[in-house]
């Protein structure tokens, strides 16, 4: 599946952003997907995933409450939306997926086998 990712942008604190993420192919329901996400100087870091049995989903402690990660299998499309921003969440953002990617490396960078170019999303304090 190829990964496209647009919606960033620039934003106040406390404002909102949604990010969207088009892949390709017709079975991207039997895609586990996850968003990550890297900041200048840091190493790309886990924000949410969503499996694709169960409909469980999966957050980082750091964006809990304030990420919601969904999906739309019809239109080959998942979504992170984003409220209650902060500056430290300003980073590049990726779109991942895989389907072997097993429950206990949901989290894991390297864990999916595709993901596209990001999108930036900078907040100001």
């Amino acid at each position: 599946v190829q990964l496209q990712a647009f919606g960033g942008g620039w934003v106040q604190a406390g404002g909102s952003l949604r990010l969207s993420c088009a892949g390709s192919g017709r079975t991207f329901s039997s895609y586990n997907i996850a968003w990550f996400r890297q900041a200048p100087g840091k190493e790309r870091e886990f924000v949410a995933a969503f499996r694709r049995s169960g409909g469980y989903t999966y957050y980082a402690d750091s964006v809990k409450g304030r990420f919601t990660i969904s999906r739309d299998n019809a239109k080959n499309t998942m979504y992170l939306q984003m409220n209650s921003l902060k500056p430290e969440d300003t980073a590049v953002y990726y779109c991942e997926a895989d389907r072997g990617t097993i429950l206990g490396d949901t989290r894991r960078r390297h864990a999916y086998g595709h993901w596209g170019q990001g999108t930036q999303v900078t907040v100001s304090s």
